[in-house]
């Protein structure tokens, strides 16, 4: 069981006890247990959507001398600002900017995801919201092409 534990923490990002809760819910299938461990986050993150966004970090990716995006993204404290969960989601957004060229927050939001086009990019940032337990708002951006 301590196993499972650690390799479903691994693989979601979850912390121990929620891990434990979910193989005991789920009757030890691992398969299971991480489904329920993802559900469970994605109602957290629903349930922080209306928390402000103080803290921010601005993003800036340059694709091949060709592309370049600047990203104002937001989460509500500092620490979960400077976190890696947070960063790494920053530079997927904006590496999904530079890709997509969407118009503004809302359509970025909407649109597949580049590395996975079963989920949307609306869903890559409810996982890190359920991750790092802070709401994360996109602001704005601009990006620019040659």
């Amino acid at each position: 069981m301590k196993e499972d534990v650690q390799k479903l923490r691994v693989e979601t990002g979850a912390g121990v006890m929620e891990c434990k809760r979910a193989l005991e819910d789920a009757k030890g299938g691992f398969e299971k247990a991480a489904e329920l461990i993802r559900a469970r986050g994605l109602e957290k993150a629903a349930a922080k959507k209306s928390r402000a966004t103080g803290a921010g970090l601005l993003e800036a990716y340059i694709h091949q001398n060709r592309v370049g995006v600047l990203l104002d993204v937001h989460a509500e404290t500092d620490f979960v600002v400077r976190s890696e969960p947070f960063r790494n989601l920053a530079h997927e957004l904006a590496m999904q900017i530079a890709a997509m060229d969407p118009k503004d927050p809302a359509a970025l939001l909407t649109q597949p995801y580049i590395k996975d086009s079963a989920m949307t990019v609306e869903a890559l940032v409810k996982g890190v919201v359920a991750r790092v337990g802070e709401n994360i708002t996109v602001e704005r951006f601009v990006r620019y092409e040659l």
